[in-house]
């Protein structure tokens, strides 16, 4: 792991190489302040690839966290602090919840983001689009500069992209 991070989504690239000057906070400290969402780098480029891929239909993904803590790895925010981790697959669970409206591809308590692309754009959120507490938008030419956080009012959220593995999970 590497101690770079990229804040993303101010319509360029922020680089802060020192853990000690970068804002860790999820909900802002003093009014002004934008929540700042973390996401793993490689989670960003699965995304970014899924997105591409799918073009020129929509992609629309529940995402979820692994919190700062339980990275095997020390990667200098706070413990509790949410990292955006995990995608799960739309398709998960589609015959039960078109019969009985019951999300079963979600594990409860889980997915609290979603990760949308406009193909066609605008980058920004529309009435359209399914709606979570964070939203990951992305438009051509799916890369990082054309990917952004917004909460579900539609306002612009920091985005910071985390060089750092998830721990690794097993199926009991």
């Amino acid at each position: 792991m590497t101690d770079e991070r990229r804040v993303v989504g101010d319509g360029g690239h922020a680089t802060d190489e020192d853990d000690s000057g970068h804002s860790t906070a999820v909900e802002p400290d003093a009014p002004g302040e934008r929540r700042c969402i973390h996401v793993t780098r490689g989670l960003v480029d699965v995304l970014l690839d899924m997105a591409e891929d799918a073009e020129p239909q929509e992609t629309n993904l529940v995402l979820a966290p692994t919190p700062a803590g339980d990275f095997d790895d020390d990667i200098g925010i706070d413990p509790e602090t949410p990292v955006l981790t995990h995608f799960y697959m739309a398709e998960a669970g589609g015959s039960v919840s078109a019969i009985f409206g019951v999300d079963l591809g979600t594990p409860a308590g889980r997915g609290r983001a979603r990760f949308i692309t406009h193909p066609q754009g605008p980058f920004e959120l529309t009435e359209r689009d399914d709606l979570a507490a964070v939203v990951l938008l992305a438009v051509p030419p799916w890369e990082e500069e054309t990917l952004a956080a917004f909460d579900r009012a539609g306002r612009k959220l920091d985005l910071v992209v985390v060089d750092a593995e998830p721990p690794e999970e097993e199926l009991a």
